[in-house]
């Protein structure tokens, strides 16, 4: 009982935050009503007390843990304060509006009739002032709106709460006024409505208690204002230039102008008095003396001197300044935005000059409904692919034009973080302090929506350049715009071309949509990109496979041993040479259902080779069979799983390969230059190689007659081990022990120069130094000839 009790007043605490409303109803006027000096000696902003006479109230709320859950559990950062009492401010100025569109009216006339918000701070008073000249409050509203719990849904949440409902109901009930208390000590709201003759101001200490009172201030006209007397320790706010931030990054979108009283410094033309002449004359005096020329000329300045002198001084000005200037084109259509618009509000958006590569504005509906505009910038930051991981989405997300988060990770996968943007929805459930959405189901789905649109941007980007083969059947100086478009693409695969290959590796789901945008170089490209469905609509009759090499640099993969026959059968092999190609083609295992086949892997096939061409390799393998056996048996088996006779081959004597689930050897390098790697893994991923023979080599030929002629053969061996050793190293392959390598190299040099094999160190005693010997005698002599020579010829 004692528990349920528990839990029973822990609910009613959390929905006794919820005392309010969101705060629609707030107006505004233009001036800060005058007060007298509020400060005390120390400097400290002195609290005011209730309106004399004002009729006093107690919240129905215990006003203390209210603000405790506000300040330490809703909101985990003080400058959303502003933010709410703004949007509170554009939703009144909408307000009335509307109904302004019914009755003129209820607009009036003069500065009433002009819907803006504004700003001003007090810093002798320490006060912050936001006044809008919305719909206004009535003394009812005061009441029910900011004392009571009478409109705020509270009895619904309680409800919904008693028959089983969770902490994300919270959400449908707003608290944004009562963010004010992150920062204030006292609050002071003075309204006045159409409908009301009368103006009042609502206070309260968030002592638990408020007193609502007639204001005889001075006259609003129409709309509240809020001043804020700030805490000691959010002095900051007063400042002109933290405020016009904050704005610009929660308000910058609002439908209704934002003014902020701010100051700027100005030059302008002031006539020189009398003592100022004096002060140049002396000042200037040793320049005349100096100047002869200029004495001369003062008599044919007479007249000119009778003119008013004047001087340029600069002075501060506080005024008005407007800081939400740039409008949020996404709320129109597509087809009203001009392309200038567009790339003007990229730069806005992305602080730069630069003009984005490719943009799309979208309006999606259903359970969610939202617009959105995403840009392709021109560059990544330099630092994008070192904080990958960490790099939180370079999507803004709006409720109704207000700033939320630029940090939701959710909206956008990270391979596709680089993209910048706005996501504004008039129907996103967000929770109390608006900073975290409540309902993952609605993320899920804007997410996949907005990953759809970006791959398409990305795909019609890729279609608008065209195809690089394409370029030279066009006609010199054809003005063609998928020619001047391509090297957008190019510009994006070069910059986030590794970003794409991450998709393939994280993204299952748009595996084959971001397959299509790969681009890469081929043995046929000549040097220019190709995509894969380029690369399958050009391949041969019969070819059942997507040859690919990885290696590190494109010259290196042009000479391969492995590419010899694929090249001699006139296939087009891809060439990777980005280490992440590894991990990629891990992961994108076909395409349109074509296989891909690693031409650095055993048991390469090269698509429907004739009965006659199967035939003769059966044979060969079968003469080689006994060969094949005796140099397995000379090579280590922890290196060696096999030696096959190779049908990959043309020149080169013989190739090592990997395992067809093992690394390749541009793998094993990769991993290897890793400080963090698991050797252990790399023992096990590295797996056993084959030795591919070329039985056509003048040099296996030899080999296999000696192997058959004296297989016990010391020499024979070596050079068996030799051709495998050199074969590991030109297919890329290290070992473990390249001093044994380079020992049966030294060797066989030896030989070939007829040096017997344990022949003796030659004595250094036997060497005879005539041009030393000379060298000391020089020196000698010189000694000689300097100590007979005069000194004055010295």
């Amino acid at each position: 009982m004692a528990r349920a009790r528990g839990r029973a007043t822990r609910w009613t605490t959390i929905a006794l935050a919820c005392v309010v409303s969101a705060m629609c109803v707030f107006g505004g006027a233009t001036n800060v009503r005058a007060e007298e000096d509020a400060t005390t000696d120390a400097g400290a902003a002195k609290i005011p007390d209730f309106a004399p006479g004002a009729e006093k109230f107690e919240f129905q709320a215990e006003v203390s843990r209210l603000m405790d859950i506000i300040i330490n559990s809703l909101y985990s950062n003080k400058d959303i304060f502003l933010r709410e009492l703004i949007s509170n401010g554009s939703d009144s100025l909408d307000k009335i509006r509307f109904m302004s569109l019914t009755d003129k009216e209820q607009l009036g006339g003069g500065e009433n009739a002009d819907l803006d918000i504004r700003i001003k701070a007090d810093k002798e008073r320490k006060v912050l002032t936001i006044r809008d000249r919305g719909i206004g409050m009535t003394k009812d509203d005061l009441m029910n709106n900011l004392g009571t719990i009478a409109k705020s849904g509270t009895s619904a949440f309680l409800d919904q709460m008693a028959s089983g409902g969770d902490m994300s109901l919270i959400g449908q009930f707003g608290v944004g006024f009562y963010s004010v208390y992150l920062v204030a000590d006292f609050v002071e709201v003075r309204s006045k409505h159409n409908d009301d003759d009368k103006q009042w101001v609502w206070q309260s200490k968030a002592d638990g208690n408020f007193a609502i009172s007639e204001d005889e201030g001075e006259p609003l006209g129409r709309g509240v204002e809020i001043n804020i007397y700030l805490k000691e320790e959010a002095q900051e706010y007063l400042e002109e230039t933290k405020l016009q931030a904050l704005v610009e990054r929660y308000s910058e979108f609002i439908n209704f102008p934002i003014y902020l009283y701010n100051s700027k410094e100005v030059s302008e033309e002031v006539p020189v008095e009398a003592g100022d002449e004096d002060e140049e004359a002396d000042v200037s005096g040793d320049d005349a003396e100096d100047d002869e020329e200029g004495d001369d000329e003062e008599g044919d300045e007479d007249e000119e001197d009778d003119e008013p002198k004047t001087k340029t001084v600069t002075k501060t000005v506080w005024d008005w300044e407007r800081l939400n200037d740039v409008k949020a084109i996404w709320l129109r259509s597509t087809n009203e935005v001009e392309e200038e618009e567009y790339t003007k509000f990229y730069q806005a958006l992305a602080k730069n000059s630069e003009e984005p590569l490719a943009y799309s504005h979208f309006k999606a509906e259903g359970d969610v409904e939202f617009k959105a505009i995403l840009y392709i910038p021109e560059r990544p930051s330099p630092d994008y692919y070192d904080n990958y991981y960490s790099r939180a989405s370079a999507l803004k997300l709006y409720v109704r034009r207000v700033f939320i988060s630029d940090e939701f990770d959710e909206l956008l996968p990270k391979y596709l973080s680089f993209i910048k943007g706005i996501v504004d929805s008039d129907t996103l459930p967000l929770n109390v302090s608006r900073e975290t959405l409540q309902q993952h189901t609605s993320l899920k789905t804007i997410k996949k929506k907005l990953v759809r649109k970006a791959l398409d941007m990305i795909r019609k980007l890729a279609e608008e350049g065209g195809d690089a083969e394409d370029d030279d059947a066009k006609p010199e100086g054809e003005d063609d715009a998928a020619t001047k478009d391509e090297p957008k693409y190019e510009k994006f695969w070069k910059s986030f071309g590794k970003a794409i290959k991450l998709g393939i590796i994280e993204d299952a789901s748009n595996r084959v949509r971001l397959a299509k945008l790969l681009r890469f170089q081929t043995s046929k490209s000549d040097g220019k990109l190709v995509s894969l469905e380029q690369y399958v609509e050009r391949m041969k009759e019969g070819q059942k496979s997507i040859y690919y090499i990885t290696g590190e640099s494109i010259d290196a993969l042009k000479n391969s041993p492995f590419l010899e026959k694929l090249i001699s059968k006139d296939f087009e092999v891809i060439y990777f040479t980005d280490p992440i190609d590894e991990y990629t083609m891990q992961n994108l295992t076909e395409f349109d259902d074509f296989k891909f086949s690693n031409a650095s892997k055993e048991d390469l096939k090269f698509g429907d080779a004739d009965d006659d061409e199967k035939a003769r390799f059966k044979k060969t393998k079968e003469a080689f069979k006994s060969f094949t056996t005796w140099w397995k048996s000379k090579l280590p088996d922890t290196m060696i799983e096999a030696v096959k006779v190779s049908n990959r081959l043309s020149t080169t004597p013989c190739v090592v390969v990997s395992s067809k689930y093992g690394w390749s050897a541009n793998m094993e390098r990769i991993m290897k230059a890793q400080a963090m790697g698991d050797e252990s893994r790399h023992e096990y991923m590295r797996g056993k190689k084959t030795l591919e023979v070329n039985p056509r080599h003048p040099m296996i030929a030899a080999l296999k007659e000696r192997a058959a002629t004296d297989p016990d053969s010391e020499e024979t061996e070596t050079l068996a081990k030799l051709m495998f050793e050199t074969a590991m190293l030109e297919s890329g392959f290290s070992f473990d022990k390249p001093q044994e390598y380079t020992s049966r190299v030294f060797d066989l040099l030896k030989s070939n120069m007829g040096i017997e094999k344990d022949a003796e160190l030659v004595d250094e005693t036997q060497f005879h130094l005539p041009e030393e010997e000379d060298e000391e005698d020089k020196k000698e002599e010189t000694k000689e000839e300097t100590k007979e020579a005069p000194k004055d010829e010295l």
